[in-house]
């Protein structure tokens, strides 16, 4: 994607040395474009953690190039395969809702021990860390052309008026190492001449939507509205949302969906206004291995001041106010999940499937008749 007219990812390897990952920190965003080296693993604990990089699929990206980096610190260890367990686990810790984390770090283990020399593991770290990014990006680009039918079809229903689709969060560009999950059929349909417009849910408390997605959509030139989080279900009532496309950051192999905070009340007033609810992934977000994902899936509780603070532009600067009485308390769960029943559809790299345990297992049949 471009920025200012220059075309970026969210996370590559730095050109004039080849230890050092470069990303984007995203929490200087929209006001300032900062690109972060990352030169170790705590760097890059810290950095998900924090959230200078976020996002399914750029968590996941970002802890294949973290283990490539504790490949390189390993082998500067008394014992390599000791130190490469703890860097894992450390990338492990940082956020316990996003599946793609931790699919990343096993893919990467499952890789590196195939290897004797420490050498060798460090090469097929480099490759298989590049691999992850690589599909990441490719796989959005697809969920775009498999998408880009649903909003064609709503064009052409309408006559070529306005299509009007309602995102929260960001699952943009930003998200993943490219085009983004929810964005890129709405990317494909805006270059393909389709007259679109988003609603973005600013997504209250780090304002991922205002912030990041109203950013990246103005740098592609997509028209678009910031709204509060809580304006979506009045304009659903009253005809103004054609569509609605979210992402997702674990989604059971029977179709529930882990996303941010805030998710589940617009998948409520969409179903309840008979408006289309999809979810976008790539394959890397589903977990195989859950059922039931109320019950089931960790939800992260970050820190209450992320709540009662915010931050904000002021005078050439960014500054943070308070918002609440100081002696409050505030509770800050990151995400919620909603059920299958609620959702229209899941847009994967393979096509769309009806968000059940059929569908999905029948559009990956090599994840066999029941889950591993």
């Amino acid at each position: 994607m471009n920025v200012n007219g220059q075309p970026y990812c969210t996370i590559w390897i730095k050109e004039e040395n080849p230890e050092t990952v470069r990303i984007i920190d995203q929490r200087r965003l929209p006001f300032d474009f900062i690109v972060e080296d990352i030169d170790s693993v705590d760097s890059m604990a810290v950095a998900i953690k924090d959230m200078h990089v976020r996002g399914a699929g750029l968590i996941g990206a970002s802890a294949g190039y973290g283990m490539y980096l504790a490949a390189l610190e390993a082998s500067r260890a008394s014992n390599f395969q000791l130190h490469l367990q703890e860097s894992a686990e450390k990338l492990l810790d940082t956020r316990p809702t996003a599946v793609n984390l931790a699919w990343a770090v096993e893919r990467q283990l499952a890789a590196i021990s195939k290897e004797s020399s420490s050498e060798a593991k460090i090469q097929t770290a480099f490759e298989t860390a590049t691999k992850i990014a690589d599909e990441d990006a490719d796989f959005c680009r697809r969920i775009g052309e498999h998408g880009f039918g649903l909003i064609k079809g709503i064009s052409e229903k309408k006559r070529g008026d306005v299509v009007n689709i309602l995102t929260h969060c960001n699952a943009g560009w930003l998200a993943f190492v490219d085009y983004g999950s929810a964005t890129a059929p709405i990317y494909a349909a805006f270059n393909a001449g389709i007259d679109v417009h988003v609603y973005v849910d600013e997504t209250r408390p780090r304002n991922q939507g205002a912030r990041l997605t109203a950013w990246e959509l103005g740098q592609h030139g997509v028209s678009h509205t910031v709204i509060a989080d809580n304006v979506g279900g009045h304009l659903m009532q009253h005809g103004m949302v054609d569509l609605v496309i979210t992402g997702t950051d674990r989604t059971t192999y029977t179709g529930d969906v882990a996303n941010k905070i805030g998710t589940y009340l617009k998948a409520l007033s969409a179903k309840d206004n008979d408006i289309p609810f999809y979810v976008a992934l790539p394959s890397s977000t589903f977990d195989w291995n859950t059922r039931d994902g109320v019950s089931e899936i960790p939800i992260e509780q970050r820190g209450g001041d992320e709540v009662k603070y915010i931050d904000g532009f002021i005078d050439g600067e960014e500054r943070t106010a308070l918002l609440t009485p100081l002696e409050s308390n505030a509770a800050n769960y990151a995400f919620d999940v909603t059920p299958a029943r609620l959702i229209t559809g899941l847009v994967t790299e393979r096509g769309i499937c009806e968000p059940n345990e059929e569908s999905i297992l029948a559009m990956f049949p090599e994840r066999g008749s029941s889950p591993a």
